[in-house]
């Protein structure tokens, strides 16, 4: 059967006509809106509470899929599907007592049973089977609502109508009028819709025999088949008759049952067994003691011998899941408590008890005993929590980035006890956290204060709830919450500028120095990138930043072409979005003694200069000038003459004049 899309919603706002699902009020006899919005002060544009229903059929395999929670609750509208992928949805309190533990959320919010469904096993002769399962929806670590999810199990005709015999004597008076009627057994159907387990009767018997079929409702719903005498009988022209009652279900198709029914004329049992009342409401303690009968079940049968002998049993409208806790005495209709009986199991019980006569056909009638636990005990409060990001059963995650109100946890409280021993209030004192009440025994824990990872990552917790009663009982659940890191700090260099010195004419790939910023983000956040900033006056630089922060040469380096760089680098982190810094790079190339001096006066070779000589005379012939593109005592010049002078006739000194 195809899911409803929005448009079957406009035509029925409150069910969906052909399909799966509806959008329901909370209140089950009431359908007023599509959706049931209960505002707790989680603000304007918030709505913890949505009601979706479903319906399944019984009997599918397990991992049976039920349907898309976040197309039907219209979360997903009208979000992008990269917007869609970040909802997540969590299935709360999935317990065995609840049924919830029969269905299965996915993130996504795919609904899928578990395992088999049977709906007679799980709703024993209830109208309606069904069962709630709670999910929260979140957006990335953003708590957005509470999904409460009614889940109908429909009733599939997997039973046929059973009689408890396959055929049956009665006897009629030969005495008896017309009209004299005497009940049939009746067939039961373990399915539990109405239409699958209302049964009809036909009697299939030639024209001669004076026989019909009366069915009349009983007070606890059951028909009940009885042939009605339609003729005086005349037991020496026949003293014997058979016939076949055929009990049919409404299934589609439906199936049947066939009892056999023996009729001899004779002396009859014509009374049924009768209660005093048709219904009984019992109350006890929780401290009742087990030998000590709850109840006497009285009835009374105004026929004698073994017609008027009557004998006490669970009717079959009696789940076995009740049966096991209660023990009847059959004769005397004691009514006991099973030694399995567990009072904190459960408040009130429905019993239907039937009195059978030992006649033939056994007569019977049924009456309603509704046995109600008055707990005098005072318990301590049980507290649940059901953590949005669970870590483990104690600890939970929570963003530094969540805004004040956020959800983090659903705390359901349990308390069986009555009266004010269980009225429960719970209470979470601590400057970041606090608790909203949803329901009497609901509540939502929440964000109150500003968190900042960097400055404290961890939180203890603990909820104190104490009944009313007294002495007032208390209990504590204590947890922890770790606050998870957004990229929420820029990554900063450790100096704003940093200065290296290198010689010229290294080989390429030559280490120049390491560069360092910090920061205190984790995972991705904290993950720092290197690189040089790229602009027009950084074309020719020959270093390269590997992205770890290492500087090395990309090239040979001439000091004498350029002897200090300046350049910018960036610092960014991998988180998102990313952060970044950035810090000046001074490099400045040291110098090495790879050029040789040179003259700048004269500047050709030879040079010839024609002097006249004056003997026991000095004489200045001229200043000779020389250079060296090297620095520091690489460029530190001493002169000489090297040859031809052997006379010493001329001086080169220090100043750089050449005399004679």
């Amino acid at each position: 059967m195809p899911l409803c899309h929005s448009s079957d919603l406009i035509k029925l706002p409150n069910i969906c006509q052909h399909g799966k699902w509806t959008l329901d009020n909370a209140d089950d006899n009431e359908s007023t809106a599509a959706t049931n919005n209960d505002d707790y002060g989680v603000g304007d544009d918030e709505v913890l509470l949505l009601n979706i229903t479903y319906y399944v059929k019984e009997e599918g395999r397990p991992h049976t899929y039920i349907g898309d929670i976040a197309v039907d609750s219209n979360l997903s509208h009208p979000l992008t599907h990269q917007q869609h992928t970040l909802i997540t949805f969590t299935q709360l309190q999935r317990t065995v007592e609840s049924g919830s533990h029969l269905f299965n959320v996915t993130n996504s919010g795919k609904l899928y049973t578990t395992q088999t469904l049977d709906a007679e096993s799980l709703c024993t002769y209830n109208k309606e089977c069904s069962k709630i399962v709670k999910v929260a929806v979140r957006k990335e670590e953003t708590f957005m609502k509470i999904l409460r999810i009614k889940i109908l199990i429909e009733d599939i005709n997997d039973h046929s109508p059973e009689f408890p015999k396959n055929e049956v004597q009665i006897e009629f008076l030969e005495s008896h009028l017309q009209g004299t009627k005497i009940s049939l057994l009746n067939a039961i159907d373990q399915d539990i819709s109405i239409q699958n387990s209302q049964i009809t009767y036909m009697i299939k018997k030639s024209k001669r025999e004076p026989f019909s079929l009366s069915v009349e409702k009983r007070y606890d719903g059951v028909f009940i088949p009885a042939l009605v005498l339609g003729d005086k009988l005349d037991r020496e022209l026949k003293d014997s008759y058979m016939l076949t009652l055929e009990a049919k279900d409404g299934g589609n198709p439906p199936k049947t049952a066939i009892l056999k029914v023996h009729i001899s004329v004779t002396d009859v049992n014509d009374n049924v067994p009768v209660f005093s009342q048709k219904l009984y409401n019992i109350s006890i303690s929780n401290s009742h003691q087990r030998h000590l009968p709850i109840f006497t079940l009285k009835a009374t049968d105004k026929d004698s011998g073994d017609n008027g002998k009557i004998s006490y049993h669970f009717n079959h409208k009696t789940s076995r899941n009740i049966q096991k806790y209660f023990v009847l005495n059959k004769k005397t209709g004691d009514l006991f408590l099973h030694d399995s009986f567990q009072f904190s199991k459960k408040q009130s019980y429905k019993l239907f008890i039937e009195a059978q006569d030992e006649g033939n056909p056994h007569l019977s009638s049924v009456t309603k005993v509704q046995i109600h636990i008055i707990n005098n005990q005072n318990n301590a409060p049980l507290i649940n929590i059901d953590f949005v990001s669970p870590l483990s059963e104690s600890s939970a995650a929570v963003s530094e980035a969540s805004k004040i109100g956020s959800f983090i946890a659903y705390v359901m409280v349990t308390d069986t006890d009555n009266g004010p021993n269980g009225e429960v209030i719970c209470d979470l004192k601590h400057d970041k956290f606090k608790l909203a009440k949803i329901d009497s025994k609901e509540y939502k824990m929440i964000v109150k204060g500003h968190l900042d990872r960097e400055i404290r990552d961890h939180y203890k917790v603990s909820i104190v709830c104490h009944d009313m009663g007294s002495p007032q009982l208390e209990s504590k659940k204590y947890f922890s919450v770790k606050v998870t890191d957004v990229n929420d700090v820029e990554p900063h260099f450790t100096k704003e500028a940093f200065q290296f010195l290198t010689y010229e004419n290294q080989k390429v790939d030559f280490p120049i120095g390491f560069i360092n910023a910090t920061d205190p983000d984790l995972g991705d956040g904290g993950q720092l990138t290197y690189s040089i900033i790229n602009d027009n006056n950084n074309d020719n630089i020959p270093f390269q930043l590997t992205k770890y922060g290492f500087i090395s040469t990309s090239q040979p380096i001439d000091r004498e072409m350029k002897d200090i760089y300046k350049f910018k680098v960036l610092v960014k982190d991998n988180g998102t979005p990313s952060l970044n810094d950035t810090a000046n790079i001074v490099i400045e190339i040291l110098d090495k003694n790879d050029n040789a001096p040179y003259f700048t006066f004269p500047n050709n070779d030879p040079y010839n200069l024609d002097v006249h000589y004056h003997p026991h005379s000095k004489k200045d012939i001229t200043i000779l000038r020389a250079s060296d593109k090297d620095t520091g005592n690489n460029a530190f010049l001493t002169y000489g003459i090297l040859r031809s002078n052997d006379k010493n006739l001329f001086t080169f000194n220090q100043q750089q004049l050449l005399s004679y």
